[in-house]
């Protein structure tokens, strides 16, 4: 079987966040011969057996809802399906290493597919993993195979989710000076918000942007009633050199006109990678370039638990949540390529 085949396969087991069970079992069951823990809808393949080096390899088995057409099929150089980019096209290219028979490793390695990364940070499972293995992030380098388009991305923002509410006074729509309009009262934030550029933090050479952006917005009871609440949820984006305490103050400053914020969900920014002879052999060997992590991955819960942590690829940074969503073929057999000859100690 080839990765393309690998790759097609688990395209077409959904496994939407919340819904990882069918693909989790699958692998397990493909993986009946070797040291295989799970927990949840989450595996941990492999566990050093000596005090020397290992590497650990991660891949996120859930993707986003479906848009559109979500089976696997390709068109010319591409292979579209859900998740093709974000993230399944680096889970195939961890299970062909893992059943490589002919790849020597340099050190052992150990293989992470986890759930629910796509969903709530409180419920990503990554988190029940390392619980479970704590010694899962005393690894050498850990390499989470998120689309960077075969570059090294390095360390990654942090992310708030929260609620801006905008208070108003429900009243009949005939007599709208009886009320006030919620929806209209937040339009003079709202057009702020439309306005607002990223911010360009430039953290040892590699740039990061800070972003707020609108992501759902919800208000109004009725076509004939004056709407007392308008809720919006803000997406706040933000640089390494804050800590979550610090974002959350960003956030509440670009939110002073709302009468409440209710922030929902928080995820650490990742720290970047020291410069150790691992990652410079990676960097090496993909000949691609090192650049920042504009979106959130699990590096940041990997290197806030002390791990060296950094995102390496075949999927399409643009490419991920999209409509149409694909990876080109020869990114999955490049990457493939990448890591065999990393893990064997090239």
């Amino acid at each position: 079987m080839s990765i393309v085949d690998t790759l097609v396969e688990i395209i077409n087991v959904p496994s939407v966040t919340g819904d990882e069970d069918a693909l989790c079992s699958m692998l397990e069951g493909r993986f009946l011969d070797r040291r295989v823990q799970r927990i949840q809808n989450s595996l941990v393949v492999g566990a050093p057996t000596s005090e020397e080096p290992f590497y650990v390899l991660y891949g996120h088995l859930d993707t986003v809802p479906e848009q559109g057409d979500p089976q696997a099929r390709i068109e010319g150089d591409r292979l579209i399906g859900l998740g093709a980019s974000d993230m399944k096209g680096g889970v195939a290219v961890m299970i062909d290493l893992l059943e490589d028979d002919t790849l020597e490793p340099v050190h052992e390695v150990v293989y992470v597919f986890y759930g629910a990364e796509e969903g709530a940070a409180a419920d990503n499972e990554l988190g029940p993993v390392l619980d479970a293995c704590p010694w899962l992030t005393e690894a050498s380098l850990s390499i989470v195979l998120e689309p960077t388009d075969l570059n090294v991305e390095i360390g990654c923002n942090g992310v708030l989710n929260a609620d801006v509410i905008f208070r108003g006074r429900s009243a009949h729509s005939a007599r709208p000076w009886l009320g006030e309009n919620a929806v209209t009262k937040g339009g003079a934030w709202l057009q702020k918000m439309h306005a607002m550029e990223p911010e360009l933090v430039d953290i040892g050479g590699l740039e990061y942007r800070e972003v707020f952006s609108v992501t759902r917005a919800e208000g109004g009871i009725a076509n004939n009633i004056i709407p007392p609440d308008f809720t919006i949820n803000l997406n706040h984006r933000f640089p390494p050199i804050y800590t979550i305490v610090e974002a959350e103050g960003r956030l509440r400053d670009v939110t002073a006109e709302a009468d409440e914020i209710v922030i929902k969900d928080r995820a650490p920014a990742g720290g970047a990678a020291p410069d150790n002879p691992h990652v410079q052999r990676l960097e090496a060997i993909c000949d691609g370039k090192r650049q920042a992590k504009q979106g959130w991955t699990d590096v940041a819960r990997l290197t806030e638990r002390g791990a060296v942590a950094v995102n390496y690829g075949p999927g399409i940074v643009a490419q991920a949540h999209q409509v149409g969503e694909y990876v080109p073929i020869g990114n999955v057999q490049t990457a493939f390529h990448v890591m065999r000859r990393f893990l064997a100690g090239e």
